[in-house]
C-alpha cells in the first residue's frame, strides 16, 4: 500500500520596508556598519534553511533595488494605501499573501515577520518559532517577548489632579509591593513574529487568540527609531 508523503511546511518571510519614516529619513536603508539596515533582516532570513522565500514588501523603488541586491525577492511594489504612517501589520501581510496566491499561485503555510528595525536578533529564532508551532497545533502564532524593565504594576496615569494605577485588579497597592513578589510581565520585542496561513487569511489576524511566547533577553534586542539607536546598534554589533 502506497502512503502519500507528507510535504514540508512552506515558510515565507515578509520584511516590511516602506519608504516613509519620520525619526530617521529613509530609515530602512540607513547605513549600519557600512550596510543598509534592511540587509540584516534579509541575511537573517536567507540563512535559515526552513525559509522557502524571502520577500521585501515596499512602496519605494530605491528600497526595492537594494533589497534585490542583498538577495531578497521583490515580486510587487506595495500599494500606497498599505504604506501610510498608521498602517498596521495585518493589511501589509494580507496583501502579500493574496498577491502570491493570486498571481504566482503560491500558497505558504507559515508567514514570518522580520522588521528591518531589529538588527540584533539572536540566532535561530525562526527555527525555534517553527518548533513551537509544531509542538502546539492549536496555537495561532509566535512572537518574541522579553521581561519588562519597568513593571506595569508600577505605572500610573494622571486623572484630574492625581495619579492612578494603569492596572487595577485584585492585587492591593501593587506599586508598594517588592518587585520580586510581582508576577512576571513581558513586552513584545519586534524581533520575530510567525503566523499560520489560516490565522492570516481565515481569521483576519496576524496574531490570533493563542499566541506562543518566544522569550529572549532584553539585552539582545533593539528597536531602531532614532539616530542614537543606530549608534548603539553599531557598537553592540562590533562587540559581538
Amino acid at each position: 500500500m502506497l502512503v502519500a508523503k507528507k510535504r514540508d511546511v512552506r515558510i515565507v518571510t515578509i520584511i516590511p520596508a516602506r519608504g516613509g519614516s519620520k525619526g530617521i529619513k529613509k530609515k530602512n536603508i540607513s547605513l549600519l556598519n557600512g550596510k543598509p539596515l534592511l540587509s540584516y533582516a534579509i541575511e537573517y532570513s536567507l540563512k535559515c534553511p526552513l525559509v522557502k522565500r524571502t520577500i521585501v514588501s515596499t512602496d519605494d523603488l530605491e528600497i526595492a533595488d537594494i533589497a534585490k541586491k542583498y538577495g531578497a525577492d521583490v515580486p510587487f511594489i506595495r500599494p500606497a494605501e498599505y504604506a501610510q504612517d498608521g498602517t498596521p501589520d495585518y493589511p501589509v501581510f494580507k496583501h502579500a499573501a493574496d498577491w502570491l496566491e493570486k498571481y504566482e499561485h503560491k500558497m505558504f503555510d507559515i508567514f514570518v515577520l522580520l522588521r528591518p528595525t531589529s538588527p540584533l536578533r539572536p540566532e535561530g529564532l525562526i527555527e525555534k518559532g517553527h518548533r513551537l508551532l509544531k509542538k502546539y497545533p492549536d496555537a495561532n502564532s509566535v512572537r518574541t517577548v522579553a521581561l519588562c524593565r519597568q513593571h506595569p504594576y508600577r505605572m500610573f496615569k494622571i486623572k484630574g489632579d492625581f495619579i492612578v494605577p494603569v492596572l487595577n485588579d485584585s492585587i492591593f497597592e501593587p506599586y508598594n509591593i517588592p518587585r520580586q513578589k510581582l508576577p512576571d510581565v513581558y513586552f513584545q520585542t519586534g524581533d520575530l513574529e510567525m503566523t499560520r496561513r489560516k490565522t492570516l487569511l481565515e481569521e483576519n489576524s496576524i496574531s490570533g487568540k493563542n499566541v506562543l511566547p518566544l522569550i529572549i533577553s532584553a539585552a539582545d534586542m533593539i528597536d531602531i527609531d532614532e539616530q542614537k539607536d543606530l549608534l548603539s546598534a553599531s557598537d553592540r554589533l562590533k562587540n559581538r
